[in-house]
């Protein structure tokens, strides 16, 4: 399955991520605005990587541990033979498009040689000192064309300031600095909300918005995720999104006065309250909001039981049937999928993992080789453009007509064909609209159903029961302002 992947720098295209309800405003009015609301350039291109990788790698690897407490001996670490390039041609030859490696984790020991503390790679025997882990993965990102992540833990148990506030926070930007500027263009930055008491007993406060600002200036391309304003966690570190996720949800009080505060200022959030519930962009929700965010979840899974590489789970990975229902459960719920790969302790990717990697990735392309549909006569009930459902390019779409809130896709196939697995795409730089479809197929001269689904989004995948038809239809029964699609296809698993 080959899809052009849209060109942000080619285009002029800007996105339209936020939008304000104001008094007197409609239900009517409401649901314009929602499906108005677009992503920004930067979370476009975050949406079409669709699948990223994890690197969770550090002390923990040596000591058997998921958290270290930051009393580590720096000796511990040292992998036999480190080799980065191997780590990231893995997961390019596995399809995946961006990785993030944590430099830091909670237990503030760092992998690149920081100015900042003597808990780094500088004081470990590896390189006798003098190497770099995070330089060598955004070499080999470089190198290798894939995007380049770091996840820099706002926890560090080894430092003695965290809790203090200030002294904390200007150690915290001193950090990030070093990673911002020192290893060429980051695309994205990853933080999580963990936390803990100093060893004053103290609380520190997070600094988001200094943070947020600070990467915006230094790295203005970086996507900031999952506690961040452009990416938001699905909210279940099992690999699996909800079967209804809207991109579009209800903007906080937090983030209204952020928006209202910069005007027309490509402002950076600290999101609050609950994004993880069940329902978080449905009409219900939007109807008494006060503003609208594109706000687009990422799925996060380890390939392992842990986040870190333990040698007794060389044998409890994650097979490619459990792999391929997080693919179809994430990335076809209109999500992302961060999956977690940890290197070893001899610094390279285990054979283990790649093994299940590779077969995964096969019956994954199997899958998607061959769009079924490819080729066949397309109508449409109303609108124009139904030919770009199946041209393999995803900025092009068919639009219903203005008035139209619904819609039928028939399409007749060259032949008769046997399917299970149906793809939906909705072209997002007009928004996201779709709120109910059913697909079915004509059996003689009945027609009966095969699939049906709510959200689509970037991407929508459903499997079902084997089918066998000639003719099959899209009907989309709900949607907010004239639906789109920009691809369709039928597949065979």
């Amino acid at each position: 399955m080959v899809f052009t992947v849209l060109s942000v720098k080619a285009q002029t295209y800007q996105g339209n991520n936020r939008v304000a309800i104001v008094a007197g405003d409609s239900d009517k009015d409401i649901i314009r605005k929602a499906a108005g609301v677009t992503p920004s350039v930067r979370q476009l291109r975050w949406q079409q990587l669709e699948l990223t990788a994890f690197f969770h790698f550090g002390v923990n690897t040596f000591t058997t541990k998921e958290w270290g407490d930051g009393t580590e001996d720096e000796k511990v670490f040292n992998p036999t033979n480190l080799d980065a390039r191997q780590w990231i041609r893995t997961m390019k030859e596995a399809g995946f498009k961006q990785v993030i490696l944590t430099t830091k984790h909670h237990d503030g020991f760092c992998l690149w040689p920081s100015k900042y503390t003597e808990h780094s790679v500088k004081n470990s025997p590896w390189k006798n000192g003098k190497g770099d882990v995070v330089k060598e993965v955004s070499d080999a990102c470089h190198e290798y064309g894939l995007g380049f992540g770091v996840y820099l833990s706002p926890w560090d148990r080894n430092n003695p300031n965290y809790g203090l506030g200030q002294p904390y926070d200007e150690h915290f930007m001193n950090q990030l600095t070093e990673l911002l500027t020192q290893y060429g263009k980051v695309d994205e930055v990853w933080f999580d909300g963990a936390y803990g008491m100093g060893k004053n007993d103290k609380k520190q406060e997070y600094n988001f918005d200094a943070w947020y600002a600070h990467i915006r200036k230094l790295q203005p391309e970086a996507t900031i995720a999952i506690m961040g304003p452009d990416v938001r966690w699905v909210g279940t570190e099992s690999g699996y999104g909800r079967e209804t996720e809207w991109s579009v949800i209800p903007a906080d009080d937090n983030m209204l006065k952020k928006i209202a505060d910069n005007s027309q200022k490509d402002v950076a959030f600290a999101p609050v309250g609950d994004k993880t519930a069940e329902d978080l962009g449905s009409r219900k929700e939007i109807l008494k909001a006060k503003g609208l965010v594109w706000y687009p979840a990422e799925t996060d899974v380890s390939i392992r039981e842990g986040w870190f590489w333990h040698a007794e789970q060389n044998d409890k990975i994650k097979s490619p049937e459990k792999l391929m229902d997080i693919y179809f459960s994430s990335v076809g719920r209109n999500s992302v999928l961060l999956l977690n790969v940890p290197p070893d302790n001899t610094g390279q990717i285990n054979q283990n993992d790649i093994k299940i990697l590779k077969q995964w990735t096969a019956q994954r392309r199997k899958i998607f080789a061959n769009n079924l549909a490819k080729g066949a006569i397309v109508k449409t009930s109303s609108g124009k453009n139904g030919k770009a459902i199946l041209d393999g390019i995803y900025k092009t779409n068919y639009i219903a007509s203005a008035k139209d809130t619904t819609a039928t896709i028939a399409l007749t196939l060259k032949k008769a064909q046997t399917f299970d697995v149906l793809l939906l795409q909705e072209n997002i730089t007009i928004g996201q609209r779709i709120e109910k479809f059913v697909l079915e197929y004509k059996a003689g001269n009945k027609w009966k159903k095969a699939t049906e689904g709510t959200t689509v989004g970037y991407k929508r995948l459903l499997r079902f029961n084997p089918v066998i038809a000639k003719e099959v239809r899209l009907r989309i029964l709900s949607s907010r302002l004239n639906p789109t699609i920009s691809e369709f296809g039928l597949y065979k698993r």
